[in-house]
């Protein structure tokens, strides 16, 4: 008999640059779509329970949250120890490649800052 694994808690950071510039939370607040944004902070807290959802990766150790409704969300993050998730950014269907180019630079340079 297989047991089902016990979702583990995570702690969920927003990723900002060394200027303060936090790209999730930018394009979050230039979403329009009220409803959309409910629903993709009701993921987060889903996430944050260890509930991942329907998730892809999407290389350099990076995944993607994928969200079948408004137009494609994805919200892009990487995973930091076991329980800390680094959402680094989101985007739409339709500009996913840049938005993966864009969430693999911000990693690289999360992962270059020095850990206290």
């Amino acid at each position: 008999m297989k047991v089902a694994k016990e979702a583990q808690a995570k702690q969920i950071i927003i990723y900002a640059n060394q200027d303060g510039y936090e790209p999730f939370a930018e394009w979050m607040d230039n979403l329009r779509d009220q409803q959309g944004k409910r629903r993709i902070l009701q993921r987060l807290r889903r996430l944050e329970q260890g509930n991942y959802g329907d998730v892809a990766p999407i290389g350099d150790g990076l995944s993607e949250l994928r969200m079948f409704f408004g137009s494609g969300y994805r919200v892009y993050f990487g995973e930091d120890a076991e329980n800390i998730v680094v959402v680094l950014c989101g985007g739409e269907k339709s500009t996913q490649n840049q938005d993966i180019e864009s969430a693999k630079g911000y990693w690289k340079e999360y992962l270059s800052h020095e850990k206290f």
